[in-house]
């Protein structure tokens, strides 16, 4: 009958402990427009009803020596895994609170012996006496009237939630961290191919001026003037040289280890073909799945239950210590013939004068709970930026660079129009030199805007919340 007792005496604590006094919760507006920007710099051609959340990063990047690259970084990135553990600690510090929802029952068996005699005269036989109880029960649960344990739990459970969206947001920023990574390689070993073609240009144009000034026809000041292009190129290659280097420690530092020799980019593809174009959504509601947004308000609901504790604690708490168990004078009759022996122990406490704690405990946790709504609007608002920012890149890139295409072949061809009219006579060798110059710059520049335009696109998935639908 006792031991039925606890049984409902630990069933009527969990029933009572889903009362809390913590706010209702809701969730804040979103402090950003519904729809995209619209303007000159974005293309409604974009819109999809489809989300980057939906694709998968394997079909995003179509590179397989990428997807590689991407994996080996999944698998060793230090970061990475130092987010994984948290999100390990985090579980822990939520089962650990969640455990005082619970009674601990323990059990307990013990003995005693002692020897006594006569106190008066010290004389007679010394008697020895036996006495041993075994015992289960509870000790000091909190019977949780007011929900304030509830509340802590439900406090923990937020920022174990809130460490797992961190996690998701550091795998999804590595994955765009290592692609951007590897197209930045890919650009730097365009990049150098192109130097190491202008300097062997220069360099026939040097020895081409040389002679005709061994001939007579050309002044030295034409060499030096050839000369001014050929050392311009050989310092762009060892500068890009250097930064080729630095490129493959960047990228291992994300991969985690070395990246073999023949998994790393060749030169840079001329349409980002390496890459699926993302869909951007119909409305900037997507951005409410983003895992650094949802970190935000993971935490503000954990500052939310806090509030539930904070005035929890200006009630009464009610405590139990309850045992039950068996007695017996003889260790072979404690469980046969052993006596029964319970306890029941309520504490009740009522707080009356603390100095104010539990006001300023309360006044705090309403503080924090404002200070995470702030935090959670941030967030929404620095996500819809971002993906503005890329929105615009992408509706103006490409006019960008079929600019600096038609550039390149303009000056191409201006190149070699002047070249041939500085062999024929007919102009000087500054303006031939100009428009080498001008065609050097020009393919730089197309490099470059063809990078923009990758890591453009990678930028998108990572700030749309790419694969967070992806399974894994």
């Amino acid at each position: 009958m006792r031991n039925v007792s606890l049984m409902l005496t630990a069933a009527v604590s969990v029933v009572l402990a889903g009362c809390t006094l913590a706010p209702r919760y809701e969730r804040p507006a979103a402090p950003v427009a519904e729809t995209w920007p619209s303007g000159a710099a974005y293309d409604p051609a974009f819109a999809s009803e489809k989300t980057a959340a939906d694709l998968p990063w394997r079909e995003f990047i179509r590179d397989e020596k990428l997807q590689k690259v991407i994996e080996l970084a999944l698998t060793n990135n230090r970061d990475l895994r130092s987010a994984l553990a948290n999100i390990q600690a985090a579980r822990a510090q939520y089962r650990i609170q969640r455990a005082d929802l619970f009674p601990q029952i323990n059990s307990d068996i013990s003995a005693t012996r002692s020897k006594s005699v006569n106190t008066f005269t010290g004389a007679g036989t010394p008697i020895e006496n036996e006495f041993y109880t075994a015992s289960v029960g509870l000790s000091a649960f909190e019977i949780d009237l007011f929900g304030r344990v509830r509340s802590l739990s439900r406090a923990a459970l937020e920022s174990y939630l809130a460490t797992e969206e961190a996690a998701r947001a550091t795998r999804i920023s590595l994955i765009a961290e290592t692609a951007s990574a590897y197209l930045t390689l890919a650009a730097d070993n365009s990049q150098l191919e192109l130097a190491r073609r202008t300097v062997e240009s220069a360099q026939r144009s040097m020895e081409v001026t040389r002679k005709r000034l061994e001939a007579g026809v050309s002044s030295r000041l034409d060499v030096r003037q050839a000369e001014t292009i050929y050392q311009q190129a050989r310092a762009d290659l060892a500068s890009t040289t250097a930064l080729i280097a630095q490129d493959r420690n960047a990228l291992e530092l994300l991969t985690g280890g070395r990246v073999p020799d023949e998994l790393l980019p060749a030169q840079l593809p001329e349409n980002h073909q390496w890459l699926t174009d993302v869909p951007a959504g119909l409305s900037s509601s997507v951005l409410l799945s983003r895992p650094d947004v949802l970190q935000a308000e993971h935490q503000l609901k954990s500052a939310n239950a806090n509030i539930g504790a904070a005035r929890a604690a200006f009630f009464p708490s009610l405590s139990l210590t309850a045992s039950t168990g068996l007695a017996s004078t003889e260790l072979s009759d404690l469980f046969s013939d052993g006596g029964s022996i319970w306890s029941v122990g309520p504490s009740l406490t009522l707080p009356i004068f603390n100095g104010g704690a539990n006001i300023a405990n309360l006044s705090y946790a309403k503080a924090q709970r404002d200070l995470y709504v702030s935090q959670y609007e941030l967030a929404i608002q620095t996500a819809f930026k971002e993906v503005a920012d890329a929105l615009a890149v992408r509706g103006t890139i490409q006019e960008q660079l079929d600019a600096q295409r038609a550039l390149v072949d303009a000056a191409a061809d201006s190149y070699q129009l002047a070249e041939a009219r500085y062999t024929k006579g007919v102009d000087t060798f500054l303006n031939a030199l100009d428009a080498q110059r001008t065609l050097y710059n020009a393919e730089k520049s197309l490099v470059s805007a063809r990078l923009t335009a990758s890591n453009n696109v990678v930028t998108l998935y990572r700030v749309l919340g790419g694969g967070l639908n992806d399974g894994e």
